[in-house]
């Protein structure tokens, strides 16, 4: 690449100067900035756009060229860092999938399993042949709904095949007690994203309610349903009205509220028109004595709704809830309905993927992990595990040397912060011990049937947990996942595979720009365990509050201004970030920047950073970390992100936590008046 200076004006004049005081070292030094001329850049030159100034628009300087050239693939809904590697990734699969189609290997093991649920998606004549195939039973049985006595047993039934009921049941970890299993019950039953889509005023949201309601009829008429139009006037008045009752996702973050230990009997006088014993022996968790409600308030007001809706619209709701989740594996017209929803009006997608696209997503949530097994031998090497085993080392030391430093927390609180730090189990790649699929049948001209019975297998699987000794080997992820975790009971972080390409991990490339991409990115994930909702939870994964009172109000201070600085962008039409609801997220992003620069700087050893292609490591380093979102949006996608997405657009992503770190004001020469100037006591600092 050309040595091209990155500022103009004074900010030029200020890389001149630390450029010249870095070549004018030592001759170790000079002999480190030698060797660092054979490293790659990291950074794409190509993508800047220098109309623009580092200190005003700094998105638009790293990502501009890119936005303006970049046009939005037909079939998505957004395209950027995240999407490119997420097709790479999908390619990657679909090699894996082709060749066990083609030579599918002995019956019932995986290579059979995986190659003929693939074959089976990919047979167009049969799906159309068979029709709704399967489904008939089910739907026989929900159009035999009489009363709302027999809801209990219908809607465990169905709960099995994964169709949406107005409350959602699962077993997972006792936030309180992480070393067992128990059954939890949420808020659910809409069909439409959340609650916002419901009752929220406006043209849009107008056009959006009618568009679902279209999708109901549609779905109805083509399955010959008695009085589609009705019915769906029905559905949809039903899920305004639990809308109405729901909490919003705010509230819903709050893992205090939302822990309400009770036990069976407490839970039947809550609610008592609902038959909670039969739901829960129907559904395979008759031994709970004990289950963790959500949102008490809103099972008190379903219990009305129950008493109250009749059976008919019950009826409705349940078959088009039952055709609705099966209509990528119905025909064609099925599909479409449900694309031209789903897909173009709430998403702002022009066509619908290419069938294998949809083919690889359906084997993946069937037999993930066995595709994530070939995936790996293929794609992932130890000498990548390595480096990634000793980024995570130098980020976890970063961050224990940064809550030393904290000058808000107490030393009472420190020690515990110190404490759960010490006790973070890092995944990284692909799990040690491989999901058994061998209880799952797959029928290579049965898609409909390896769908259904693909969800009962997941759903048997999960329940089975219950009364067992907590597996926290389990990975929430696949390999070939574009993306990362932390996992609060577990209080582990967890990074799959297919995440450790560039832009965020580029093995070739300096150290700065990977610090400022994937470990960010680490540091995001640890500092899960301490933003606003994960510091609730302790070293062992319990929730616990282990701070004085003085720190956390001193924390929640610190994370109300945060909230008010991101609630302030306004991304669409009227819609701002809603700095509440993606807090968690933010703080990560802040403070895994934070701890990132720390460990970058700690990295160098006491010797300064070297300068390549005339930028200086802490320039690379933000740069690393612009990059990594560079992304553009359709508006109804962005519309839908703003109101249910707990991460703020990657756009604002890319630069509002560096507007909270001294060191991006001092690397890139910004003062008041420029656009990326925020005041220092505007300025945030958390971790």
């Amino acid at each position: 690449m050309t040595r091209t200076p990155l500022l103009s004006g004074r900010g030029a004049a200020l890389l001149s100067a630390a450029v010249a005081l870095s070549f004018a070292a030592s001759p170790a030094v000079a002999q480190q900035q030698a060797a660092a001329a054979h490293r790659q850049l990291g950074v794409d030159t190509a993508n800047f756009d220098r109309s623009v100034r580092p200190q005003d628009d700094f998105f638009r300087f790293i990502n501009g060229g890119w936005y303006d050239r970049t046009e939005i693939p037909a079939d998505q809904s957004g395209w950027g860092s995240f999407q490119e590697l997420r097709e790479k990734s999908q390619d990657a699969v679909r090699e894996i999938l082709e060749a066990a189609a083609a030579k599918p290997g002995k019956p019932g093991s995986e290579s059979q399993k995986i190659g003929d649920l693939y074959a089976s998606y990919m047979d167009t004549t049969t799906i159309e042949q068979v029709g709704l195939g399967a489904l008939k039973p089910e739907l026989a049985r929900i159009a035999a709904l009489k009363s709302s006595a027999e809801l209990p047993a219908l809607m465990a039934h169905l709960a099995r095949l994964r169709v949406r009921g107005p409350f959602s049941m699962s077993v997972g970890q006792d936030a309180k007690n992480s070393d067992v299993y128990i059954v939890g019950l949420t808020q659910s039953g809409l069909g439409m994203p959340n609650r916002d889509y419901y009752l929220l005023e406006g043209a849009k949201f107008a056009a959006t309610r009618q568009a679902y309601t279209d999708y109901i009829t549609k779905l109805l008429t083509l399955a010959n349903q008695p009085d589609p139009a009705g019915a769906a006037s029905r559905i949809m008045a039903l899920e305004t009205h639990l809308a109405t009752i729901q909490w919003d996702r705010v509230r819903n973050r709050d893992r205090d509220s939302t822990y309400n230990r009770m036990t069976v009997q407490q839970l039947a006088k809550l609610a008592p028109s609902f038959d909670w014993r039969a739901f829960l022996k129907d559904a395979g968790v008759g031994q709970a004595q004990e289950v963790v409600v959500r949102q008490p308030d809103y099972l008190q007001g379903l219990d009305s709704v129950f008493a109250a809706t009749p059976a008919e619209t019950w009826r409705d709701y349940f078959t088009f809830g039952l055709l609705n989740s099966y209509a990528d594996e119905l025909p064609s017209a099925y599909q479409q309905a449900r694309f031209d929803f789903s897909g173009r009006t709430l998403a702002g997608q022009q066509e619908m993927p290419v069938r294998w696209k949809r083919a690889a997503n359906e084997v993946q949530g069937a037999l993930g992990e066995a595709v994530g097994k070939i995936y790996v031998e293929r794609h992932f090497s130890p000498e990548a595990k390595a480096r990634m085993d000793a980024l995570v080392r130098n980020l976890l030391a970063a961050f224990k040397a940064g809550i030393n430093e904290l000058s808000w927390m107490t030393p009472a609180t420190r020690a515990q912060a110190q404490d759960k730090l010490a006790h973070f189990t890092v995944k990284i790649g692909y799990p040690d011990k491989w999901r058994d699929y061998s209880g799952l049948k797959i029928v290579r001209n049965d898609l409909l049937g390896n769908a259904m019975r693909s969800n009962a297998f997941s759903y048997d699987y999960m329940v089975s947990r219950l009364g067992k000794p907590v597996d926290r080997s389990r990975w929430g992820m696949t390999p070939q996942t574009v993306n990362a975790y932390y996992n609060p009971s577990n209080n582990e972080i967890v990074f799959p595979a297919a995440i450790l390409q560039p832009p965020f991990f580029n093995v070739d490339a300096d150290d700065a720009v990977n610090y400022g991409g994937i470990g960010a990115v680490i540091g995001h994930e640890i500092s899960h365990g301490f933003d606003d909702q994960g510091r609730k939870s302790d070293g062992e994964g319990n929730l616990r509050d282990w701070w004085t009172p003085a720190d956390a109000k001193a924390f929640e201070a610190r994370a109300e201004k945060l909230a008010a600085e991101y609630s302030a962008y306004m991304p669409v039409d009227s819609l701002h970030i809603n700095g509440k609801a993606t807090l968690g997220e933010n703080i990560g992003d802040l403070s895994g920047m934070a701890v990132a620069l720390r460990a970058y700087h700690m990295s160098l050893g006491g010797k300064p950073a070297p300068v390549i292609d005339g930028y200086t490591g802490d320039q690379r380093f933000f740069m690393g970390w612009a990059q990594v979102w560079r992304t553009k949006t359709r508006e109804a996608a962005l519309r839908r992100q703003l109101l249910t997405d707990p991460h703020s657009p990657g756009q604002y992503r890319a630069f509002v936590p560096e507007t909270n770190l001294d060191a991006f004001y001092q690397a890139f020469d910004i003062k008041p008046g420029d656009g990326m100037y925020r005041a220092p006591e505007d300025r945030v600092t958390i971790w």
